[in-house]
């Protein structure tokens, strides 16, 4: 067996800019892993993994777009002939899409249908896709990348789309890390604070680094590591 099949094999969606970009970088540090960068628009997504290799870290770019399904199965069948593994997939790609400052009563569902399409059914989709790879190796670490403002039990107003996208998001960990429960896959929630990204804004107080430093201990857990839970700063935080 070569070096190539030895070596873990990540997945991060979304990583062409900030936590998931960093996110890839951390993951390429460590050593060991092969890191996947995938990203809708193939200029970025390119320019970001050269960026990185150019640190000398092992990242390679795939266009994916993570709310079509045939993006989604081209992806993992492609990931299946090239690597027959999958170990690491960071379910990071997420918008925003509510208006600034919007509340429930003019929201629309188009809005609602756009931002689950990519927050919940885009992650929905990868896991269907890479954790038959998973089982193959009896491991896998699945880290969904979810906010605060999806926490039940400190639901406030405001985006509510988002809101709402992010707490479903939370349902669906659950579901998954009880039905994967003893098959060496872990399946956890994250939150990375908030983060000074194109999304969080230049006053947010925390570095990318710092919002992605959770998402990378989950993703390397080891096989006695915690299952189902959502966590801040590594620690477990309430649903």
């Amino acid at each position: 067996m070569g070096d190539a099949e030895l070596r873990r094999v990540a997945v991060v969606t979304g990583a062409n800019r900030g936590i998931g970009l960093e996110i890839c970088r951390q993951l390429g540090r460590r050593g060991g892993i092969r890191v996947f960068l995938t990203a809708r628009d193939g200029t970025k997504g390119n320019a970001a993994a050269q960026k990185l290799c150019d640190e000398g870290l092992d990242v390679e770019f795939y266009p994916l777009d993570v709310t079509s399904e045939q993006s989604v199965k081209t992806f993992a069948g492609w990931l299946e002939g090239t690597c027959k593994r999958c170990d690491i997939l960071v379910n990071n790609a997420g918008i925003l899409a509510d208006p600034r400052g919007s509340r429930f009563l003019d929201s629309k569902p188009a809005t609602y249908r756009q931002t689950l399409d990519t927050n919940v059914f885009g992650p929905l989709l990868l896991s269907q896709a890479l954790v038959p790879l998973m089982k193959k190796n009896r491991y896998g670490r699945i880290v969904n990348v979810s906010s605060g403002q999806g926490q039940l039990s400190d639901m406030g107003a405001g985006t509510p789309a988002y809101r709402v996208s992010k707490t479903a998001l939370n349902a669906l960990t659950r579901v998954l890390a009880a039905e994967f429960a003893g098959s060496g896959i872990l399946v956890n929630s994250m939150c990375p604070g908030w983060v000074r990204t194109d999304m969080g804004g230049p006053g947010a107080p925390r570095t990318v680094e710092q919002g992605a430093d959770t998402a990378i201990w989950l993703a390397t857990l080891p096989d006695d590591g915690p299952n189902g839970g959502f966590f801040r700063d590594r620690k477990p935080i309430a649903w």
